[in-house]
């Protein structure tokens, strides 16, 4: 089945990221769940640990409800930090071919490394999107994007010049919308939950997971 690596939202590694890897992992799939707020153990070590459903978490992770610290939280970090954390967290498991995830700040850092990785077997974004560089290139790269209609940090002309310039790398894509739904409308702890929109991105996942695996045999 397929190998996944999902990357969390600036919100931190919260509880419903960890459901979402069980629930990709109940359909059979390889979950990878690095928390990119913990400290690395050293410059060539990985990036947290798994957490629920993956092995044991060395410390409690870093998580909250307010988008305000989770912009502070990121801050603290640095948005190049964070993504050499996810390069990082990926590397044991690219030579594989892996499915990059993420959720709203994790989709942006699953695009960026996974239009670097020549390896990637597929991209999910949910709720979020990254720039793109003028030579980005992934021909035949299987994406889905899941993401609020209207979504107030991606707003309609900038996901039109996004898509534009996914399909010019190549990339194979397809975009999902969810009327009314908050952005981050999968936490079901977060007032942004809408759980009809949230099953519904599920099952599409699941089945784009699956064409994926399916590809590969």
């Amino acid at each position: 089945m397929a190998d996944v690596i999902l990357f969390h939202s600036a919100l931190g590694p919260r509880p419903a990221v960890f459901a979402l890897a069980d629930r990709l992992r109940a359909a059979g799939h390889t979950v990878h769940v690095p928390d990119l707020y913990a400290e690395p153990e050293g410059r060539e070590g990985t990036a947290g640990t798994e957490g629920e459903g993956g092995g044991p978490r060395v410390a409690d992770p870093v998580i909250t409800d307010d988008p305000q610290k989770a912009a502070e939280l990121v801050e603290s970090v640095g948005r190049e930090e964070l993504l050499r954390r996810a390069i990082v967290a990926a590397a044991p498991h690219s030579d594989r071919g892996v499915v990059y995830a993420g959720l709203s700040l994790g989709a942006s850092l699953a695009q960026t490394v996974a239009l670097g990785d020549g390896r990637a077997r597929g991209l999910l974004l949910l709720h979020g999107t990254a720039d793109l560089p003028a030579d980005a290139s992934a021909p035949d790269l299987p994406a889905q994007l899941h993401i609020a209609d209207p979504d107030p940090f991606e707003p309609h002309d900038w996901q039109t010049a996004w898509y534009l310039g996914m399909r010019r790398a190549g990339v194979d894509l397809e975009v999902f919308r969810y009327p009314g739904a908050g952005h981050l409308y999968t936490d079901p702890e977060l007032p942004d939950h809408d759980a009809e929109a949230a099953e519904r991105t599920l099952a599409i996942a699941l089945d784009f997971l699956a064409d994926i695996d399916a590809a590969g045999e």
